[in-house]
């Protein structure tokens, strides 16, 4: 089955290729490549003097290369493109991108971000995720603020496979690296976009470029403000509510008031001062400001889809029911409007983020001596209501069958020096060291009103009006030293060799989850917590437990490339990566380990790192006097020590409940191909084709309280079949021009969360196939233009996360539905 599968790739290969390449004329092309850009400038290069495709650099080696002559797998999105596809951030860049799969986590606007068969599909704050996002070369940490905001982006790199000798944190899947446009000298320069659509979208951005000393100091302002009513509508139905105790819900019935739910509001802003005080050193200053006070992320229920055996709590219950007004899954959203003091859901989330970096470069004429350092503080908030159903009183009063809060305050510490090599000679060499120190501290706080119903009342209150908190912390700090040289044997044949050492530690300290009133020592009301991190386990230290991890690893790459003609490249690579361990930060939920301390110590422990070996070959290839650019990638991957989520079934007090486990329960191996194609058959147009084929299999996959093979599921959000196909074409209209983009992407249906009880209960996204276009109507110089801007345009519903927790409820979220914008713009200056 296999091998039909890659023969039936290998023509789809081939029919893309002549499809792309009949229309032209057979030429070879020229082996003198244009002079690369000043250092750390990565951007594409001018198109060609017959109009072909723009020659790329990249900087997936930590130096300036050709993408066409670079021996790693790495996709490349620039500027240009960025603009045409107007995305709503990097994660709707992954089309571009084969075997690069972009999705939201259940609950949240967090990046679930999915390369070559291993992805994030959990909010956990220690855990590792497998692909790196780094930002004008920081990391970061956070995937609740990895979904970056691509506007003044210069290019973005995404590398596949793992990262494990010259990117800052080691990963297992890939690397995301994202570069803004830096200020640049003696140019005064403005850029203005606003940008109206559907949901009533309102999207107004601006740069501002300013000398201030001729050749010495520029200044770079960029900001933005991004809000829209958002595209779900509270309106689930519910009832007659049933329980086994009075309660004021019991019997309620009808549906949600139809409100529009889910709406953003984020504002950012980044000041970039550039100094160069002399020819040879360049000190880029950077502050970076994000205020994002959005709605709380609706949640879909979508038990009916479940086919497992037994009932959902909430249904049940008769907390939910279906709608008889629509069937429509976006008017079947639900979410409380509670505040409890700690779980404010009428405040939306709130996510805050203050970062400030210093990114030098130092020419010592043997090479150039790079420092990255950086300092970033995360605050985030995060309340919502997780089951997807808000039954609602005769007072007005909303059930929070299971609301939540999770909480966390994040500072982290960067800091990078490299030295990368510029000999007369057949050597070169990039080494150097790498530190990372990070502090955690973190609660969650519940409103379990679902056990009103089935449980009676607390001794100090009722379960919908009493917060239960889990609280955590984690310092950890993480070093490297690494180093990576390519010697040229021939003048076509050239060896890449380098290794990576890390040691990382990690504290953790955690106590199991308690009632506000309790967390003082006995039934104390008058303990009043305003903010849930007020009560962490830096403030209230009993029964606190302490637990340290550390690992040393050594990671390392070999890579062999040959310039097999002026136009085709042809490369080879091993390489090791791994992912750090981590601690879980729902561990001791239900206080379910009792007075045993030793057990909660026990449970709590660190994963221990996960692996990944990777094989893969590749070609590069240019035709046609760079008029069809070919890349064909193919990988063979083996994971060790996974690291799963599960989610534990166990009885608590006598009632049924579960436990969330963070262990190494895997090895997997995936095998695939990925190829990129470009071409610009005429001149004004230019197509782009990206395939991505992957299958993933488990070896082993053992976990306490499984009730059936795990290794019959398929890996994590791994899609087997991903592709888009995209064009361009730009045609003069008097004195202006119009350019028309549009592009199908299809991903195929995907794992995102598995049930270690029943095969059944396992969720997946499904496959969808999405249409999106534009319209630009400029004058010649783009000073000034108008875009028409259409996504999902057959209107596809389709799920970018979906959670069974198990025998409470199933609940989904979704993408957006048709949008229709339109965006105006306008430059001044160069």
């Amino acid at each position: 089955m296999v091998i039909r599968t890659l023969r039936a790739t290998s023509a789809l290969g081939a029919l893309i290729v002549g499809l792309t390449a009949g229309p032209l004329q057979a030429q070879t092309a020229s082996a003198a490549d244009p002079a690369l850009p000043p250092a750390g400038q990565a951007t594409a290069a001018p198109a060609s003097q017959s109009g072909g495709l723009a020659d790329i650099v990249v900087t997936a080696t930590r130096r300036d290369s050709r993408l066409q002559t670079t021996p790693i797998a790495v996709s490349v999105i620039d500027s240009s493109l960025i603009q045409q596809a107007a995305p709503r951030n990097i994660g709707d860049l992954a089309a571009f991108v084969p075997n690069f799969s972009a999705s939201t986590i259940t609950g949240f606007n967090a990046a679930s971000f999915a390369i070559r068969g291993v992805g994030q599909t959990s909010i956990i704050v220690y855990f590792e995720p497998p692909v790196a996002v780094l930002l004008d070369d920081f990391v970061v940490p956070s995937v609740q603020t990895q979904l970056l905001d691509t506007f003044d982006v210069a290019q973005v790199e995404v590398l596949r496979g793992p990262q494990g000798t010259l990117f800052g944190k080691n990963t297992t899947g890939g690397a995301v690296t994202v570069r803004t446009k830096r200020p640049v000298m003696n140019q005064f320069g403005a850029e203005a976009r606003f940008q109206y659509g559907s949901f009533n979208t309102q999207k107004i951005q601006g740069s501002l470029n300013i000398p201030l000393i001729n050749d010495k100091l520029a200044l770079r302002v960029v900001g933005g403000y991004d809000k829209d009513d958002g595209y779900y509508h509270n309106g689930a139905c519910y009832g007659p509510v049933t329980g086994f105790v009075p309660s004021k819900f019991q019997g309620v019935s009808g549906c949600l008031d139809g409100r529009r739910i889910g709406g953003r509001k984020v504002a950012n802003a980044r000041a970039k001062l550039l100094f160069e005080p002399t020819s040879g050193l360049r000190m880029l200053a950077q502050y970076e400001w994000l205020r994002d006070r959005s709605d709380s992320v609706p949640s879909v229920n979508v038990n009916s889809e479940y086919t497992g055996s037994g009932a959902f709590l909430t249904d049940l219950l008769h907390t939910v029911r279906p709608n008889p007004n629509s069937s429509d899954p976006l008017d079947n959203a639900a979410i409380t409007t509670r505040n409890t003091g700690l779980v404010n859901i009428d405040k939306g989330q709130r996510v805050s983020v203050d970062g400030f970096y210093l990114n030098s470069d130092l020419d010592v004429g043997s090479g150039t001596l790079t420092s990255v350092t950086g300092y970033r503080f995360q605050r985030t908030r995060l309340p919502n209501s997780y089951a997807g159903v808000a039954p609602t009183a005769a007072d007005g009063q909303s059930l929070a069958f299971f609301d939540a809060s999770r909480d966390d305050n994040r500072k982290t510490f960067q800091q990078e020096v490299r030295f990368a090599s510029k000999f007369q000679g057949p050597f070169q060499f990039v080494a150097g060291g790498f530190y990372q120190h990070e502090s955690i501290d973190f609660c969650v706080a519940q409103i379990l009103g679902f056990l009103d119903l089935v449980a009676g009342p607390l001794p100090f209150g009722n379960w919908n009006d009493t917060p239960f908190i889990l609280c955590n912390a984690q310092k950890g700090s993480s070093k490297a030293v690494f180093a990576e040289g390519t010697y040229k044997i021939t003048p076509t044949v050239t060896l890449t060799g380098g290794a990576r050492y890390t040691w990382e530690k990690k504290t953790w300290l955690g106590r199991q989850q308690a009632f506000v009133p309790t967390l003082g020592g006995g039934f104390d009301p008058t303990i009043v917590v305003n903010n849930s991190l007020d009560a962490s386990v830096y403030n209230y230290p009993a029964g606190v437990v302490t637990v340290k991890a550390k690992s040393n690893k050594p990671t390392y790459r070999v890579s062999l490339g040959w310039q097999a003609a002026p136009s085709i490249f042809a490369y080879a690579t091993y390489s090791r990566g791994f992912k750090g361990g981590g601690f879980n930060d729902q561990i001791g939920g239900f206080a379910a380990f009792g007075a045993d301390l030793n057990a909660f110590r026990d449970a709590a422990r660190a994963t221990r790192p996960e692996t990944a070996d990777s094989w893969e070959a590749g070609l590069k290839s240019e035709f046609y006097n760079h008029r069809l650019r070919f890349n064909l990638t193919g990988f063979h991957v083996k994971y060790q020590d996974l690291q799963k989520q599960l989610n534990v079934p166990i009885v608590v007090n006598g009632q049924p409940n579960q436990v969330t486990l963070f262990v190494n329960a895997a090895s997997a191996v995936v095998n695939g191909l990925e190829l990129e194609t470009s071409a610009v058959p005429m001149r004004g147009l230019t197509l782009r084709g990206v395939l991505g084929y992957q299958d993933g299999k488990y070896k082993t996959y053992t976990a306490p309280g499984a009730g059936y093979n795990l290794a019959d599921a398929p890996l994590d959000r791994a899609p087997k079949w991903q592709w888009t196909f995209d064009g361009t074409y730009q045609v003069p209209i008097a004195s202006l021009k119009a350019t028309f983009n549009g592009n199908v992407t299809y991903v195929g249906r995907n794992l995102f969360t598995q049930d270690i009880q029943q095969i059944l209960g396992n969720t997946f996204l499904n496959a969808r196939t999405l249409v999106n276009a534009s319209v630009t109507l400029a004058n010649a110089d783009d000073r000034y233009y108008a875009r028409l801007i259409g996504r999902n345009l057959t209107d596809k519903r389709y799920k970018t996360a979906e959670q069974n927790v198990a025998g409470l409820w199933q609940n989904a979220q979704y993408g957006a539905p048709r949008f229709y914008g339109i965006e105006l713009g306008m430059k001044l200056g160069r």
